[in-house]
């Protein structure tokens, strides 16, 4: 029986290994194909492939366990469970690969896509610019069709030709920038504000008109400190939760 291929990350020794591996593996996991898989290489094979020990490998595997993402049975293996639930919580330790997860696992639809103007309270991040690629996206629960968030992404017009439709009706656009289009990510800025739903966002995520959404606006930078594309999504505040954990040095 074949076994389901996780993507690869490069581990940043500052922050906690089980951690990393954990929300690399669920980013794996929440946007894979439909075709891919269900069952997961051995605790010794994925140790190997991810470069940690079986003891930081078990610790990875008993999160996503917790989570509802994969069960264990003993001698039969690891498996993925095709009807867990997306939108879980998320706990950000300042891993890219967490942004991933944080963004994957569900379907998504590109509502629009095109070249605009710099938007005005996005001047900042784009001084160079007059223009930038601007992609809108629903994103909706695989299981229920509930439309969960939506999301525009304003991205470096040079990158554009590169983006793919079919990558990112599968992929958060931080993966697709990393991974398929090769941008070499430094950092990631979040800032998670509490707001209420104006006419847009409530007919879209399908919520009354001025209930909670969570305000989301993430900034990736590249390895010269350049943003190359602002995120800005919207929660909904009934679905979503975020948990920030700080690791003293």
């Amino acid at each position: 029986m074949s076994s389901f291929a996780p993507d690869s990350i490069v581990l940043n020794r500052k922050l906690p290994l089980w951690y990393q591996v954990s929300q690399s593996l669920r980013a794996s996991i929440l946007g894979r194909s439909p075709g891919d898989p269900l069952r997961l290489p051995t605790e010794e094979q994925l140790a190997g492939h991810y470069g940690v020990s079986v003891l930081t490998m078990r610790q990875a595997l008993k999160e996503l366990e917790g989570e509802g993402l994969i069960s264990r049975h003993r001698r039969r293996g690891t498996f993925i469970e095709p009807s867990a639930r997306r939108g879980t919580p998320v706990r950000l330790l300042g891993s890219v690969d967490a942004i991933v997860a944080q963004q994957s696992g569900m379907t998504s639809e590109l509502l629009e896509q095109g070249r605009v103007p710099v938007p005005v309270d996005l001047a900042e991040y784009f001084p160079d610019l007059t223009e930038v690629a601007a992609y809108h996206r629903l994103r909706s629960d695989e299981k229920t069709g509930e439309p969960t968030n939506h999301a525009r992404n304003y991205v470096r017009p040079e990158l554009a030709p590169y983006i793919e439709r079919e990558d990112l009706a599968r992929w958060p656009m931080t993966k697709v920038l990393r991974d398929v289009v090769g941008a070499d990510i430094s950092r990631i800025t979040d800032t998670v504000e509490a707001r209420l739903a104006d006419p847009e966002t409530a007919r879209l995520l399908q919520v009354p008109l001025l209930s909670p959404i969570l305000h989301y606006t993430g900034i990736t930078y590249d390895a010269d400190g350049r943003p190359l594309d602002v995120a800005v999504i919207h929660y909904r505040g009934d679905r979503f939760s975020f948990t920030v954990t700080l690791e003293a040095t």
